[in-house]
């Protein structure tokens, strides 16, 4: 083994343990490989920046701007509208939201797929009283699922395509994934409407029409301004600061038969005010006069008390955070949701367990389900600025049915250009954003806010560290053992290995990283046993598609940890038996498509 090898070994070593730590995120993390690959003199300098260019990284940022257009026309919720059934048994439920999410996910990033359709299933979920646990994990799965079908469906099928071109100057076309992908999303979607999710743990029974994840009511508190008050007017604001170890917040007033939700800090506070406040009642009561404020008896139900919050301009709304959302690693002080937004933060709930005191200093994590108090309006606002999805009915969005279709053809265009061969995946993907421009489907601005910096980063740095990998000769190192002291120069054994490798990578690593280390990998396994690389590359396909045992392995099992109430624990009882499935029936459609 040459220094080199020891070296691009021990930095992908270091890679996976920073990917599994968590505390980077994972473009970080590529960054920092890249940047320690060019001081360690492994990529040079030159070729640093190279992976920008590459047209996997263009087609990716492509695809999410074509899918950030099907979700501004309102094409998406119009779809799922008119596919999904109103009242269904739950098996027929989950294969029809699972259906559509498969589909759409093969042509529009999956994160994004599955952030529309979260709102239609929890409702679909009240709707036939089950339990939205019960749906969220089948229909991220399936999402994940649906994206190994097609080239764009997923960046490791873009990364998958160019080391084919590497290796023997020609690349997979936009269907050729889908012999092999059709067959085990259906497969795994068939399992998992029928049997899978008998397995995930109803953790949200008996879901509420309003008020979902938060028990509001065991939180507020509804008290009067008396004239024994330190000062006969207070403002807002500095009731808050007399209450600032409480962590209270002043949710309404009361005055003369008037209501008045979310008030501004600025505004005044008289006696005889009766005030709606969030805090921890037992210690409140026990501060509450010496501020003035003497305790109110109330004889309201906790779903009283919330509707008391809201009225037709104010609404209480549940929004999950995003992977790559702004709020990460941010606190609700720090934010100033109410001189910014008009937003009240009433509760996060984490995992299923709802945190309603000491809001100010929790700080935000991916998959927090939050609970805002505001105007729809304000709300649309917070969620469009930081990144997040509503967790609630959002209405058809369907502004001009003309820029729906035209959206919808922009992307199946850009698919049947790539396919017939006319042009390359890239160009035709640029070509029809740059359409979605200039035939107005959508602005200038969200061309260049819809793409996710992060995974362009990811990509880009990844690539030249793959390479890297590759060009010391450590991918053949690594095959040459697999292949003989493993698999013991049996194809179909090293075959299996390679898919179940890139399986347990891709359940702790980024689903894109684990495709770009393991291509040499398979490259070299398939020089080793003179065989042909595709077999070999389309296990790597597939298995980094098959993130189903935690919630880090891919975005949609973190997105779904909040709403779905999942432990990090449950995602393995349905996920694993799939990946069983997916190897039993992969490897041998594998073999039947791609003969090594």
């Amino acid at each position: 083994m040459t220094l080199d090898q020891m070296l691009v070994l021990g930095l992908i070593a270091c890679g996976l343990i920073l990917f599994v730590w968590g505390k980077y995120r994972h473009d970080l993390v590529a960054l920092i490989l890249l940047l320690t690959a060019v001081g360690l003199g492994l990529v040079p300098a030159q070729e640093a920046f190279t992976g920008l260019g590459h047209p996997a990284v263009i087609t990716v940022a492509a695809v999410l701007v074509l899918s950030r257009a099907l979700t501004l026309t309102g094409a998406v919720d119009a779809l799922a509208a008119r596919t999904l059934p109103k009242r269904a048994s739950t098996p027929l439920l989950i294969l029809s939201s699972c259906l559509l999410a498969a589909t759409l996910s093969a042509f529009m990033n999956n994160v994004g797929a599955l952030a529309l359709l979260m709102p239609v299933a929890i409702q679909a979920a009240h709707r036939n009283s089950i339990s939205p646990s019960l749906l969220l994990m089948p229909l991220s799965f399936a999402s994940i699922l649906g994206g190994m079908t097609t080239l764009i469906g997923t960046p490791p099928n873009l990364i998958v395509s160019g080391f084919r071109r590497a290796a023997s100057d020609e690349t997979f076309g936009m269907f050729d994934f889908t012999p092999v992908g059709l067959v085990v999303a259906l497969a795994g979607i068939a399992f998992v409407a029928l049997v899978g999710w008998r397995l995930v743990p109803r953790s949200r029974e008996g879901p509420r029409e309003e008020g979902g994840l938060f028990d509001v009511g065991s939180f507020l508190s509804e008290v009067r301004l008396t004239a024994q008050a330190p000062l006969k007017e207070w403002t807002v604001g500095e009731l808050e600061d007399q209450l600032k170890d409480k962590d209270a917040v002043i949710l309404a007033l009361a005055r003369d038969k008037r209501r008045i939700l979310v008030p501004h800090r600025t505004r005044r506070v008289e006696p005889g005010d009766v005030i709606i406040i969030e805090a921890d009642p037992k210690s409140l009561a026990r501060t509450a006069a010496s501020v003035g404020l003497e305790l109110v008896g109330r004889e309201d139900d906790d779903e009283t008390q919330e509707k008391r919050l809201q009225s037709e301009e104010v609404s209480l709304q549940e929004v999950v955070v995003l992977p790559d959302s702004r709020l990460l690693g941010n606190s609700a002080r720090e934010l100033r949701l109410r001189s910014r937004f008009g937003l009240n933060l009433l509760a996060v709930s984490r995992q299923g367990r709802s945190r309603g005191q000491r809001l100010n200093q929790l700080r935000f994590a991916p998959g927090d389900v939050l609970l805002l108090q505001g105007e729809d309006e304000r709300v649309n606002q917070f969620i469009s600025v930081f990144g997040c999805a509503p967790l609630s009915s959002r209405g058809l969005r369907l502004p001009d049915k003309r820029q729906a279709l035209t959206a919808g053809a922009l992307l199946l265009g850009g698919a049947a250009v790539a396919a017939a061969g006319i042009a390359p995946p890239a160009f035709a993907f640029v070509a029809a954003a740059l359409l979605t421009v200039l035939l107005r489907v959508m602005p200038l601005k969200e061309v260049y806010s819809s793409i996710d910096g992060s995974v362009i980063v990811l990509l880009a740095a990844m690539i030249p560290v793959a390479n890297a990998v590759s060009s010391t000769g450590a991918a053949e190192l690594i095959a040459r053992t697999l292949v003989i002291h493993v698999a013991l120069g049996i194809p179909i054994l090293a075959l299996a290995i390679m898919m179940l490798v890139t399986m347990a990578l891709t359940d702790v690593m980024n689903n894109a990283a684990t495709a770009a280390v393991m291509c040499p990998i398979a490259i070299g396994i398939a020089g080793s046993l003179d065989a042909s690389p595709d077999p070999f590359l389309m296990a790597v396909a597939v298995g980094s598609s098959c993130a189903f045992l935690t919630p880090i392995g891919h975005q949609n099992n973190t997105l779904i940890l909040g709403p779905g109430g999942y432990r990090f624990s449950d995602y393995w009882r349905m996920g694993l038996p799939l990946q069983v499935l997916i190897v039993a029936l992969g490897i041998p459609t594998i073999l039947h498509v791609w003969p090594l």
